[in-house]
């Protein structure tokens, strides 16, 4: 019987040996994971001293230990789970990952993201979003390994509830919390993404949803606008107008508008997306990048108008909108549409807002909702849709009603 067990036993240490020499297991991760779960039953049987319980209710519990000078020594605490938390660090040595906190986590964490993306601007909003949400946060100074579903959720409500956050501003700011969580698992720092679990259960600030009133312009404000790119293109030869009153037929991002070279539209057909004009926040300087938004090329159509458009402007460098030999920027597309708005006593609709023009107009006219997110060069339908608004005038929606009913 004993030789029966003495070959299980065999057969068992084969079978470890086996799987950690073939990296199934890490059997560093494993004795770690087991101090872990197990350090008061180990610390137990290692402290020679006994522990003595609190004889009256504002006693203390207390027990003794021996220095590193081999005297003895006594320590009191209110609980017996404080008392083992004096104990632990005397009997097992604190490893590099116990001192691992949540800023040092950041840090590191940052550090690999400028590896792998292009925008410095995205670097910068991590930093601004941590400063302001989880510096003077208890997060902040947390040991990574401390750091529990729980007591993720309480913060994360907290911070939603404290700064009266909508639910698009969370997305924004947790994506801190995800992506330092999800490098601790990877780098084996921690075994499980605590953020995996976590569930807001607070409510959002509300966002009221915005109208076609404010986020288009709509087609008699379109017709108003065109005849004033019109006007100014023949007073001045100006191609600034002219890309102002083509991004209404492209739809670009004016990153991309700005950035277009006549090689991008060897096409008829189409137009090439390939790059964008970008602000480096750090040095407040304008630049064209080799990529967009998204780092998707994508191709555009050109409809007649647009051709029409094209043809009319000089080459007269390789970007197709200049201006004295220099690239128009996207600043200066913001100036026409501002002096424009001034003209007319209203408020300025932005650049951005072309875009939802032309998404819009597009909506109304029956273009397919999947082909309007290929166009604007969007990854998810869901980002198309908070592009499309009414762009019409209210008799036209107005006809359109009655002529449906």
């Amino acid at each position: 019987m004993a030789g029966k067990d003495n070959n299980q036993k065999l057969n068992q240490c084969n079978i470890l040996s086996a799987i950690t020499a073939n990296g199934i297991i890490d059997i560093d991760n494993v004795l770690e994971t087991y101090m872990n779960n197990n350090k008061e039953q180990l610390l137990l049987k290692m402290h020679p001293y006994a522990i003595t319980e609190p004889k009256s209710e504002s006693g203390r519990w207390q027990t003794y230990y021996k220095d590193a000078n081999g005297e003895r020594k006594i320590i009191r605490t209110k609980t017996k789970d404080a008392l083992l938390e004096k104990l632990i660090p005397i009997y097992f040595k604190e490893s590099h990952l116990d001192k691992l906190i949540f800023s040092d986590l950041f840090l590191e964490w940052l550090e690999y993201k400028k590896t792998v993306t292009d925008s410095p601007n995205t670097i910068k909003r991590h930093k601004q979003h941590y400063k302001r949400y989880f510096e003077q946060s208890e997060l902040h100074n947390m040991s990574v390994r401390r750091i529990d579903t729980l007591f993720l959720e309480s913060e994360c409500n907290r911070l939603v509830k404290e700064y009266s956050m909508s639910r698009k501003e969370w997305n924004n700011v947790k994506t801190i919390l995800l992506g330092c969580f999800e490098y601790a698992v990877r780098k084996k720092y921690i075994t499980v993404n605590p953020m995996n679990d976590v569930k807001i259960l607070v409510k959002y600030r509300q966002v009221v949803k915005k109208t076609g009133k404010t986020e288009t312009y709509n087609t008699e404000e379109l017709e108003y606008l065109n005849k004033y790119l019109d006007t100014m293109y023949a007073e001045t030869e100006d191609t600034v107008f002219l890309a102002v009153k083509i991004n209404f037929l492209l739809g670009l991002r004016v990153g991309e508008l700005v950035a277009l070279k006549w090689e991008d539209c060897k096409e008829q057909s189409h137009i090439h997306i390939v790059r964008e004009e970008v602000r480096n926040q750090e040095t407040n300087r304008c630049e064209v990048v080799e990529h967009t938004k998204t780092n998707c090329d994508r191709y555009v159509p050109l409809v007649p108008k647009a051709i029409s458009i094209l043809e009319k402007i000089p080459k007269q460098g390789s970007y197709i909108f200049m201006r004295d030999g220099e690239r128009i920027t996207a600043r200066q597309i913001a100036y026409v549409l501002e002096k424009y708005a001034e003209r007319q006593g209203t408020a300025t609709k932005s650049t951005h807002k072309m875009r939802k023009t032309y998404a819009s107009m597009l909506n109304a006219n029956g273009v397919p909702l999947d082909c309007i997110r290929e166009m604007l060069g969007h990854s998810s339908l869901t980002t198309t849709l908070g592009y499309v608004y009414n762009p019409l005038t209210e008799s036209e929606t107005y006809n359109l009603i009655t002529n449906a009913l």
